[in-house]
């Protein structure tokens, strides 16, 4: 499927790459950053049976993906229709935080209705995803932010319960004595069910506190595709864009997500 590409997201990985700090960089160059995205369908190969020229899709892929430039080509089992009520900036926002999630509560964890899951860095497109789908799953949702922007982002439309700054140094005892307006006790100061965690080699240490015994931390394609399509149609999910530079901004996109200050949704490139 040849794609004409509207938007693409910016993610973490993008900038490992462009800085050499990643082991899997295509040893073929040049290179053309981009690993998620969306656009419309340009032309489709022969044996291909679930889009037409004209159609509005959103594609992930791997690290040969190349959403960075005005066309891409994809496989179409990489490539889903992007909901009407979806803008293509939201359509680049779906990739690798919602696979992301998706992996992490479905794929890895047995999640039960009325659990507690405890989403670090929640602030960002990939957390906002967890959030998200956590909703649906009827898990219990507390979140931490680092700021009160991201915090207030992460209630609203992350559908968080409870959120936390996790700059400040008693928010772990927070955690574990919170509760809501109906004294309903998220942990009984005994520590969350489940714990989806963005930087594992930062906050490992403290996750063991947090957790109850015999609970589970996440350390953070097809039939996610599938599930992940369906929630949208229905709008059960609602990817949220921080900010939209141009193509030609992406590296000031590559700062700003490295030294953000506190996320409040996916960064995107606007391509067209």
């Amino acid at each position: 499927v040849l794609i004409r590409v509207h938007a693409a997201g910016v993610n973490p990985v993008d900038t490992y790459i462009s800085q050499g700090q990643f082991s899997g960089i295509p040893e073929d160059l040049p290179y053309i950053p981009g690993i998620d995205g969306s656009g419309i369908v340009e032309k489709v190969g022969a044996k291909v049976t679930k889009f037409s020229v004209g159609d509005r899709v959103f594609f992930t892929g791997d690290l040969q993906c190349g959403s960075y430039a005005e066309y891409t080509a994809k496989d179409e089992g990489r490539c889903w229709k992007l909901p009407q009520h979806l803008s293509f900036e939201q359509g680049a926002c779906i990739g690798i935080p919602y696979f992301t999630a998706y992996k992490a509560l479905i794929s890895k964890v047995d999640c039960l209705r009325d659990q507690t899951i405890l989403v670090h860095g929640a602030s960002g497109g990939t957390g906002l995803a967890t959030c998200q789908i956590a909703k649906v799953l009827a898990l219990k949702v507390l979140g931490t932010a680092g700021s009160d922007e991201g915090a207030r982002v992460v209630k609203e439309r992350g559908m968080a319960d409870q959120v936390f700054n996790h700059k400040q140094k008693n928010y772990a005892h927070k955690i574990l004595v919170s509760s809501d307006f109906f004294n309903y006790t998220y942990t009984d100061n005994v520590g969350v069910d489940i714990i989806v965690e963005m930087a594992a080699d930062m906050n490992l240490e403290r996750d063991a506190s947090l957790i109850k015994p015999g609970g589970t931390i996440a350390d953070e394609w097809n039939t996610a595709g599938q599930y992940i399509l369906q929630l949208l149609e229905g709008k059960k999910l609602n990817p949220v864009v921080d900010k939209v530079y141009p193509l030609e901004d992406a590296v000031k996109a590559h700062h700003d997500i490295m030294h953000n200050q506190g996320s409040k949704g996916k960064l995107v490139l606007k391509i067209v």
